[in-house]
C-alpha cells in the first residue's frame, strides 16, 4: 500500500490535482515537454514535501499531506494490488521469484519507450511495453500472470 501511495505516479497525480503543471505554465519556468513530464511533476512534489518537512517538521505538514494524498490512499485501499505484486505473490506460494529485464529502450531521454520481460525460472513468462520501465514491467507482469495463473 505504501508503495502505491508514494509512487511517482501518485506524486504526479497530486501535482496535477494541485495545479502545479498550470502554475509552471504561468511562470514559464519549463518548456512544454518538461512541464507535462510526470517525472518532473513528481520530482517537484517530492522536493516540496522534503523542504516543508525540513522547515516545519512532520507533525505540522502531516495533515496537508494526508489531504493531498487522500485519493491515492483510498485507491490503494480499494483497488487490487498492481500486476507486479500479484505476480510476485503468486510465485511466492511455490517458492519462485520473478526478475525483470529491459529488452529495449528507444527514443530521446524525455520521451523513452521501453520493452521489458518478466523472467520466471530462467524463461520469459511475459513481455510488455510502456513509456517508463515500471509501466513496461507492469505490462510484462500482466502477461505473465495470464500465462501462469492457471498452472502456478
Amino acid at each position: 500500500m505504501r508503495a502505491h501511495v508514494v509512487s511517482r505516479r501518485s506524486c504526479t497525480l497530486v501535482a496535477r490535482e494541485l495545479g502545479l503543471d498550470s502554475m509552471l505554465a504561468e511562470q514559464q519556468e519549463l518548456n512544454d515537454d518538461l512541464r507535462r513530464s510526470g517525472n518532473v511533476l513528481a520530482a517537484i512534489v517530492e522536493s516540496a514535501i522534503a523542504g516543508l518537512y525540513l522547515e516545519h517538521g512532520l507533525e505540522v505538514i502531516a495533515p496537508a499531506l494526508a489531504e493531498a494524498f487522500a485519493g491515492r490512499i483510498e485507491e490503494a485501499i480499494t483497488e487490487p494490488a498492481d500486476f507486479k505484486t500479484q505476480l510476485q505473490e503468486l510465485l511466492a506460494r511455490s517458492g519462485r521469484t520473478v526478475l525483470y529485464e529491459v529488452l529495449a529502450a528507444e527514443g530521446p531521454p524525455h520521451d523513452r519507450h521501453f520493452r521489458c520481460a518478466a523472467i520466471v525460472a530462467g524463461e520469459q513468462a511475459g513481455a510488455g511495453e510502456g513509456r517508463t520501465k515500471k509501466d513496461a514491467e507492469q505490462a510484462a507482469a500482466r502477461e505473465a500472470l495470464a500465462r501462469l495463473a492457471g498452472g502456478a
